[in-house]
């Protein structure tokens, strides 16, 4: 369910809602997808979310980047696309 909530973000830039606030979100893909970087910016805030999110051919692993695995995985499933 995570990384399908991933691939809904555009690659690139895009923006979405979450906590009733608007974030500017750029999504990078590597590896053909299977390495996928997001980072997430409150506009006029000081919030943020970090991630990057592997899919290798045992398992899919989420690494956030200096944060809680709590604050991401509740981004991923919160935010809203504009």
């Amino acid at each position: 369910m995570i990384l399908s909530k991933i691939q809904n973000l555009r690659l690139g830039y895009s923006e979405v809602f979450y906590n009733h606030k608007k974030y500017g979100v750029t999504r990078t893909d590597f590896n053909s997808g299977r390495s996928i970087k997001i980072y997430a910016e409150e506009l006029g805030g000081n919030d943020f979310v970090s991630l990057n999110y592997y899919i290798t051919n045992m398992r899919e692993n989420l690494k956030p980047c200096e944060m809680s695995e709590s604050k991401v995985i509740d981004f991923i499933n919160n935010y809203k696309l504009i």
